[in-house]
């Protein structure tokens, strides 16, 4: 037992064990590869509007510092306990290894549902957060990012709490923020960018045009809105939509600018259209080119996977398929092509650290450079996913995670164990 034990602690765990099986890693040092080097629980006090005290619990997780500092989101969700934020950690480790980034992997968290606290007690809640982290986190320790419930007002004020601190200006501090405070172009669209960059990929791969082609997005946050954004600006159809207030099938198409607006102004997508309203439950499975689950973990079960109806999955959600499920799709994988979540969303990672280097450097770049080395990255490890894949014989996933945990074991076995 551990503390970090739970659903989504125990699938990282397990999609583990089948990569140090199939590496052949010897018992004595998949522990040290696979448990996190540090885990903060912290509490955050904050007055509310009304003059009351409210109290939130916020976790961070440092999953290894073997290749350089770590590097994750921080999340503000009512469901996140510190076994989630250990698993979401774990697998940046694995992803940022896998894109040849020179980081370890963390992710943070606070359990609060954000839209239940005012702007004003949201500012509150992320200073505290950050004051309470300031002496676990630093540009060459702790690098943090935006994840589920926070964005870049978020990350500017974490950035100010550390700098008020540091005496200075610390803009590397975080990634994510807003371009006026020291945040790169391309940054908010990287992640949805990337997914549909990666998809459009495979579906040349596979022979499928454009044009008539269809897509269905699960999740319409900032993941899976830029990705449907840029399946429709290259010309597929995206039929259907969900996010956590409805869902939305159109067999001619939506009008995702539109929806994208509304959404925007609306906190979400209900409210856009009454007649194109669906059964959220059953938008997975509905018959597509391209699906994108861009929401929350574990939504792909056995049953699910037995009956998807897809030619690509393109993970850009963290987690969102079991280990029962990769077992059902490892035999349909001439049927469905998997896009792994550790490739497949990595684009915002990327785009993150270029914005870290821009920070240190202070030389910013034109957002045409940011794309062109996005892509230029994510076609890389696609393309040794891909090679792996094909000489091992094995599925995707396995490829990419493997390539991620040779990398993280090469660097603790060349540096040993100190003292």
């Amino acid at each position: 037992m551990t503390v970090y034990a739970g659903p989504v602690f125990d699938m990282a765990a397990r999609q583990f064990e089948v990569i140090a099986d199939h590496l052949s890693i010897p018992m004595d040092e998949r522990e040290r590869i696979l448990m996190p080097k540090r885990a903060i629980t912290v509490s955050c006090p904050i007055h509310r509007d009304d003059g009351s005290i409210a109290v939130f619990e916020g976790y961070r997780v440092q999953h290894h510092l073997t290749l350089g500092p770590t590097k994750g989101g921080t999340r503000f969700a009512p469901g996140v306990d510190i076994g989630e934020v250990a698993a979401l950690a774990i697998w940046m480790s694995w992803k940022c290894a896998l894109v040849g980034l020179p980081y370890g992997g963390a992710k943070g968290g606070v359990r609060v549902d954000p839209r239940s606290i005012s702007i004003r007690e949201l500012e509150g809640l992320s200073r505290r957060y950050m004051q309470e982290m300031i002496p676990f986190v630093g540009p060459h320790t702790d690098v943090m990012a935006p994840d589920m419930g926070t964005n870049e007002q978020v990350m500017a004020w974490f950035m100010d709490t550390y700098s008020m601190y540091q005496g200075r200006t610390v803009p590397e501090i975080v990634t994510g923020k807003p371009v006026s405070s020291g945040g790169t172009l391309g940054r908010r669209e990287a992640t949805g960018r990337g997914v549909a960059h990666l998809a459009r990929r495979v579906m040349s791969d596979l022979g499928i045009a454009a044009g008539g082609a269809t897509a269905v997005v699960q999740g319409f946050g900032n993941v899976g809105s830029h990705a449907a954004l840029e399946l429709h600006n290259s010309g597929i159809k995206v039929i259907a939509v969900s996010d956590h207030t409805d869902a939305l099938y159109d067999r001619k198409g939506l009008d995702i600018p539109a929806l994208a607006r509304h959404a925007a102004t609306h906190g979400g997508i209900a409210g856009y259209s009454s007649e194109l309203h669906y059964d959220p439950a059953a938008i997975l499975t509905l018959p597509c080119d391209v699906l994108v689950p861009a929401a929350i973990e574990r939504v792909i079960d056995a049953h699910v996977a037995e009956n998807l109806k897809c030619h690509v999955l393109a993970e850009g959600a963290n987690g969102p398929t079991t280990p029962e499920a990769d077992l059902v799709l490892g035999k349909r994988q001439h049927e469905i092509f998997v896009i792994p979540d550790i490739l497949c969303n990595s684009g915002g990672v990327v785009v993150s650290y270029f914005e870290w280097v821009q920070d240190l450097q202070q030389l910013f770049w034109e957002e045409e450079e940011v794309v062109r080395r996005e892509y230029q990255t994510l076609d890389r490890a696609f393309d040794q996913m891909v090679s792996r894949a094909k000489k091992d014989r094995i599925p995707h996933r396995t490829a990419a995670m493997a390539i991620g945990v040779e990398k993280v074991r090469a660097g603790k076995i060349t540096r040993g164990l100190f003292p």
